[in-house]
């Protein structure tokens, strides 16, 4: 059985990506491997085993186009309005909060923030399905 164990974006200023990661989501270098043109930096929280890798290639100036193919991540959180809130007071620029319903019932509530090479991370509320 195939076990998922990161997903890789490519970044332009691996300092402020690092930055942005660990303020917004408490996310931790795991692993940093420099080779001659590019690096790859695996970061993980301490309650998962899956990573986001960083790819960061040192001749790169102009930001990436992230085209229209690009989905989002998604990360679940105890408290989706107290995490809005402190997203907020970081100045992390948090999209407004929404409900998804389905069937007259909530399927999630969450919101969207934006990284600093404009990948979108949704954040959203623990329970159901998303337990």
């Amino acid at each position: 059985m195939a076990k998922p164990v990161h997903s890789m974006i490519r970044v332009l200023d691996e300092a402020r990506s690092l930055d942005f990661y660990a303020r917004a989501f408490g996310l931790e270098v795991a692993d940093r491997f420099k080779f001659a043109e590019f690096a790859l930096v695996y970061l993980r929280h301490p309650s998962s085993p899956f990573e986001v890798e960083l790819t960061v290639n040192f001749d790169r100036k102009e930001p990436y186009s992230l085209g229209d193919g690009y989905g989002h991540l998604a990360v679940v959180v105890d408290d989706v309005d107290a995490e809005h809130a402190r997203f907020t007071q970081e100045q992390l620029s948090p999209g407004p909060l929404r409900d998804f319903k389905h069937d007259g019932r909530t399927l999630a509530r969450f919101f969207f923030v934006s990284d600093p090479d404009g990948y979108k991370i949704e954040v959203i509320q623990k329970g159901g399905r998303f337990g």
